[in-house]
């Protein structure tokens, strides 16, 4: 018994020793920098990584799912509701209406494109009225 009480006397006098010495500091202070960087470069938990993979893979499951459903209504609706033929407009009625006359302004301008000359006078480019000088 003796025995085993010095044994445990020792054990806690070198423990003792260990945690007051410049080591033990030295390593509170080491685990201390490393937590603090951890804490500034906003890592994750390997639980809070493997929810968000889970999250991810039921989403990529559900887009897969709705993609292939909206290609078959897409599929369903073209194939239902084909689009009218166009009538064909014959030659003749063609070239006329191409070569038509269009209407045109007293100076033999068409009337569509033509700019009354009044907008352009006394008006920069800007829209700005001309100041005289």
């Amino acid at each position: 018994m003796l025995a085993k009480q010095l044994f445990e006397d020792l054990a806690a006098k070198i423990s003792e020793t260990v945690a007051n010495s410049p080591a033990k500091d030295l390593e509170k202070n080491a685990k201390a920098m490393l937590g603090g960087a951890f804490a500034k470069m906003d890592l994750v938990t390997r639980e809070e990584f493997d929810i968000q993979q889970q999250i991810l893979i039921k989403t990529r499951t559900k887009l897969s799912e709705a993609e292939a459903r909206l290609a078959a209504l897409e599929a369903a609706v073209f194939a239902t509701s084909a689009p009218a033929p166009k009538p064909e407009v014959p030659a003749a009625e063609a070239q006329t209406s191409a070569a038509a006359p269009s209407a045109e302004n007293e100076n033999g301008e068409n009337a569509a494109v033509a700019e009354p000359e009044a907008l352009h006078d006394g008006v920069r480019s800007g829209g700005q009225p001309e100041q005289s000088a």
